[in-house]
């Protein structure tokens, strides 16, 4: 089981709460600004604003507020200029953690994401320290129940997937991030609905955490996450079904 794919799917749970509370549209809104700023506002020709463009439709935000992000990137209308920053560091088990913020105001934000971590146990580390743990890879997830496994396998290989994994009542599909559209349109094509699919930084190795640590772990990636200027968390926890559901009780 790999750290990514829990954590991911912990995100996947809680993704209906942050809609609720406005936070999924600021980060897609600062996803869509920037990604037309660098790469432009067509998104035929800008695969970056595509995904984004495709995310925030399927999280049901209105045209108008995508147009606005858009043109505020490319410079029609006027808006906040954002950066793109990456903090790295570790929870209070030792898993590595990598956070990746959009800010328009950096002393303000690093401030913030140092005083996360030292209030729950980790410790934010110098530029390099994590990074190098971690891949940039497209990750999807599939339902079981939505397809057998060899067709899936022979569909997303045949789009350019990497590799397909069970992973506790779904199957994970990797790609390379150039591969990543052409993955999930042909699922799309198939009739296969995706739970959920992004492109992320995956952990090469995982680190398996039980007990305080784990609990610990997860409360500071659960605040990061939900921090404003925060638009991704990867970490290489591994933690088991059993313990996320002990957790979840306690």
């Amino acid at each position: 089981m790999s750290g990514h794919s829990k954590w991911s799917t912990i995100k996947h749970k809680k993704a209906a709460k942050d809609a609720k509370r406005g936070k999924l549209f600021t980060k897609l809104i600062k996803e869509i600004t920037v990604a037309a700023k660098l790469g432009g506002g067509d998104i035929n020709a800008n695969p970056r604003l595509r995904t984004a463009v495709i995310t925030a439709r399927q999280n049901s935000m209105p045209s108008d507020n995508i147009d606005r992000a858009i043109k505020k990137g490319t410079g029609e209308l006027e808006g906040v200029t954002y950066d793109e920053i990456s903090y790295e560091g570790y929870g209070p088990g030792g898993a590595a953690v990598l956070v990746m913020v959009m800010t328009d105001n950096r002393n303000r934000t690093v401030a913030e994401i140092r005083r996360l971590f030292t209030k729950h146990g980790g410790s934010m580390g110098e530029a390099g320290c994590v990074g190098w743990m971690f891949q940039k890879k497209g990750v999807l997830a599939v339902e079981k129940s939505q397809v057998e496994e060899d067709r899936l396998m022979e569909l997303a290989l045949e789009a350019g997937a990497d590799d397909v994994a069970e992973d506790d009542g779904t199957y994970q599909i990797t790609t390379a991030p150039d591969a990543f559209e052409a993955v999930k349109e042909a699922l799309e094509k198939a009739k296969i609905s995706v739970v959920s699919a992004s492109v992320s930084m995956v952990p090469q190795n995982t680190l398996s955490l039980t007990g305080a640590p784990a609990e610990q772990t997860l409360k500071l990636l659960d605040e990061l996450e939900d921090h404003d200027d925060v638009q991704d968390v990867a970490s290489n926890i591994d933690i088991s079904q059993e313990e996320l559901e002990r957790l979840s009780a306690a």
